[in-house]
């Protein structure tokens, strides 16, 4: 806050505790004294106007709120940039309730940072951490039961885009993943866009239009297999989906293919790095690791062959 800004509250909060106590002590010296009314020189329907003194219980009570406000501002913050005689702040008490907690909670989830992630999955007690800490910040895209919807990924089927090993699943978590699909409108043309959608479907053995399908694969071989491979089955490593296994992010009809192709997509996945430990990481991770069936196989058998 500027030396301005400062000075005008400090001014303004002063001025109106002073301005009430004034107004209360001048009203209260015109009451009649002692519970005695006065009665004012006109009636209305048979009703006398009367002036009643304050009660003086009352009256008191008003000046104590005025002495606390006072008392309140010397502690606290409320006087501009004047931080209060005992120093405390909003921000202070969090970080002192975040070191706390972290004191108390963070040894039972750094017990499990050494077990492995497939581990993990068999440990119920572990699951239960990984899946409130999933409810608490993944569950906002993915859903509560991690199921997925429009844009956001669904984790319990065997579709993965950037690959379903402990250290991806780990990296997408911690580092976020930026996905890139450019806009096709140009190259294609609108004809080559619809054309480009059947192409796409027929890939997984959807309905199609086989002749529109036939036009665009010359196409699909100069623009498309770059990202998605040949055979359409995707790059992990570029978060290239798989188009052969019809399991759609934003939709598997013709219009919404081409849709995609049309206008792009750029899907994000936000780093959580900073915002959740190593620990924490681990745990949810497993929990990722344990809603698909597939990863879970692939795990296996990668620590089989070890």
């Amino acid at each position: 806050m500027t030396v301005f800004w400062s000075i005008f509250v400090t001014v303004v909060t002063i001025g109106t505790l002073l301005g009430s106590y004034w107004l209360l002590t001048t009203t209260r010296k015109s009451e009649v004294k002692d519970g005695a009314h006065l009665e004012k020189d006109h009636t209305f329907d048979g009703i006398a106007e009367l002036e009643t003194p304050l009660p003086r219980w009352w009256y008191y009570l008003f000046l104590l709120t005025i002495a606390f406000s006072f008392a309140y501002l010397a502690l606290f913050p409320g006087l501009g940039n004047f931080k209060g005689l005992l120093g405390w702040s909003s921000t202070g008490q969090w970080e002192g309730e975040v070191a706390a907690a972290a004191e108390r909670y963070n040894p039972l989830f750094e017990r499990y940072l050494d077990t492995p992630l497939l581990a993990l999955t068999e440990d119920r007690k572990a699951m239960r951490m990984g899946q409130r800490i999933f409810g608490n910040y993944c569950a906002q895209c993915h859903g509560s039961a991690a199921q997925g919807a429009h844009g956001f990924p669904n984790l319990r089927d065997h579709d993965w885009l950037w690959g379903n090993s402990e250290a991806q699943i780990q990296a997408s978590i911690r580092q976020g993943r930026q996905a890139a699909m450019p806009s096709w409108a140009a190259p294609l043309g609108e004809e080559g866009v619809r054309a480009m959608a059947q192409y796409v479907r027929s890939l997984s053995g959807a309905a199609h239009d086989a002749a529109l399908a036939a036009e665009a694969a010359p196409k699909y071989s100069l623009f498309c297999v770059a990202c998605h491979g040949p055979a359409g089955t995707g790059n992990i490593a570029l978060g290239a989906p798989n188009l052969t296994d019809n399991i759609w992010l934003y939709g598997g009809s013709a219009d919404e293919i081409a849709f995609t192709l049309r206008h792009g997509r750029n899907g994000q996945m936000p780093s959580h790095e900073g915002v959740l430990d190593d620990a924490r990481i681990h745990l949810v991770a497993a929990y990722v690791l344990s809603l698909s069936k597939g990863a879970r196989a692939a795990a296996t058998s990668t620590a089989a062959g070890q």
